[in-house]
């Protein structure tokens, strides 16, 4: 497909205005919101990799967290989508985020030191179960498996149930709170509130778990998860719904039609993917903190901030320097320098040198992310968002998880080292195989010229509809483009 001509320019004002997204009200509550959820989960996530390695000496336990995580993002991020698509988005968000903070609840219970799980009913088989995987994986001798681990492994499954919906009804929200013009203005901030989220989360993480224990922190994740229910209930977000809609089966796999048929979203999604699946070196952290470095779990906490220290700093840098005109070369650039970062890493020996590798493949993948994200939302029609959202969540949310698998396995098999450069090496044969099959995105330009996959709605059969070239921001406005 070629590269979307120029569009006209729209109401952007002349000189750039580095906080554009802010001057929505409706945009400030949603990022109050992400930006709460995520210092939850990344503390959660910290507490998660220190408590069960420490409480099983397992690699292959790690990696079955991440698995416990993607399940669910592969097998219903696309109903997921559907169903964003038809009813109310923001209903979609605040039922998720209950759920939320219900399994962390569980968590607190089952990690408390009162709390005795007795070995009965299904779990005697489910802890052989894990015996017998961690033989498989090289772990036969110096791994524990307790009771309560299968049932912290269906709460991460609960847990990964609400992602799927919640990410795709969040991420199709999105792109209606801003005008079109600070739409790459947004997207920019957002992947930097959350970066941000993850230099305080781990570093808070690792102090509380330091001082308080595990059980704290996931009171901590309950309590940052009910935070964001309460910001996004005053949020009104114009969404478009289609008159005639086909049948829920006739229109489940839409968006991967679409997906399929965008070449430049399938090249983007694509990349991102084998990126992180195969660059999934923060899976790993605990072992690298705990017997490489040797800096603890304040240390680790750090190690895990890292990454997000580059990307807040290069937030600021794509914030204030002029657009990029070379969107694509510099994706492209950006995850093999992703790549390259986590082959430093793997073979430090010097905590500040790991430290720094890390914060370089965050302000790598903030550019990633910024190009990516906003093509994926410029090149759909709103009442797609949904559906290719759920697309993207299968990609790019299952791919963390399933890197954290992949990582963890690896690492018991070959040893953390060799899973952590081979993924790095690994990561920049990606990027060249992608420039060579999808040459269309090197010459991709401005991101503000990006217009809507017009080709690739016809090809699946679908025509598409006027799309405002912003979307509104008055109440009346509102109401005006809101089909229900």
């Amino acid at each position: 497909m070629p590269v979307p001509a120029p569009a006209a320019p729209d109401s952007a004002p002349s000189k750039r205005d580095p906080y554009a997204a802010f001057r929505s009200p409706e945009y400030r509550c949603y990022s109050v919101a992400n930006f709460a959820s995520s210092i939850g989960r990344q503390m959660l996530g910290v507490a998660l990799g220190y408590g069960i390695f420490q409480s099983t000496h397992s690699a292959t336990a790690l990696g079955l967290v991440g698995l416990m995580g993607a399940l669910p993002i592969i097998f219903l991020s696309i109903p997921a989508g559907v169903a964003t698509d038809r009813w109310d988005r923001i209903s979609i968000v605040v039922s998720t985020q209950i759920l939320n903070v219900l399994s962390s609840i569980g968590l607190v219970i089952l990690t408390l030191d009162s709390v005795t799980v007795p070995l009965v009913g299904p779990l005697p088989a489910a802890v052989a179960a894990l015996h017998t995987i961690a033989g498989w994986c090289g772990e036969k001798h110096g791994v524990v498996f307790g009771p309560a681990l299968p049932l912290i492994y269906l709460l991460l499954f609960v847990n990964g149930v609400s992602r799927a919906f919640g990410w795709a009804a969040r991420s199709a929200i999105f792109p209606n709170l801003v005008p079109r013009s600070a739409l790459s203005n947004a997207v920019m901030w957002n992947s930097s509130t959350f970066e941000l989220s993850c230099v305080i989360g781990p570093a808070l993480g690792g102090l509380a778990i330091a001082r308080f224990g595990t059980a704290t922190v996931y009171g901590i994740d309950a309590a940052c998860a009910f935070t964001c229910l309460l910001f996004m209930l005053p949020i009104k977000a114009p969404q478009k719904i289609s008159a005639t809609l086909p049948h829920p089966l006739h229109d489940l796999f839409t968006g991967l039609r679409f997906v399929k048929e965008s070449k430049i979203i399938l090249a983007t999604i694509t990349l991102d993917l084998f990126a992180v699946l195969l660059g999934g070196a923060l899976a790993l952290l605990p072992i690298f903190a705990d017997q490489i470095l040797h800096v603890g779990a304040t240390g680790l906490g750090w190690l895990r901030a890292a990454p997000s220290f580059g990307a807040v700093g290069m937030a600021f840098v794509l914030a204030h320097r002029r657009p990029l005109q070379q969107a694509g070369s510099a994706m492209l650039l950006a995850v093999a320098g992703f790549g390259a970062a986590t082959i430093v890493f793997g073979i430090s020996r010097s905590f500040w040198l790991s430290f720094a590798a890390l914060a370089c493949t965050g302000a790598c993948d903030n550019i990633s992310v910024v190009v990516r994200h906003t093509l994926v939302q410029l090149l759909t029609p709103d009442a797609m968002r949904g559906r290719v959202s759920a697309v993207n969540n299968i990609f790019i949310g299952s791919s963390n998880e399933l890197g954290a698998f992949e990582s963890g396995i690896t690492a018991a098999l070959f040893g953390p080292l060799l899973s952590v450069v081979g993924g790095g090496i690994g990561t920049i044969l990606v990027v060249l195989a992608v420039a060579k099959k999808w040459p269309q995105v090197r010459q991709i330009g401005p991101l503000q010229h990006a217009e809507v996959d017009v080709p690739a709605m016809q090809s699946i059969g679908t025509e598409p509809e006027g799309i405002p070239p912003s979307f509104p921001n008055s109440s009346a406005e509102k109401e005006e483009v809101m089909e229900k």
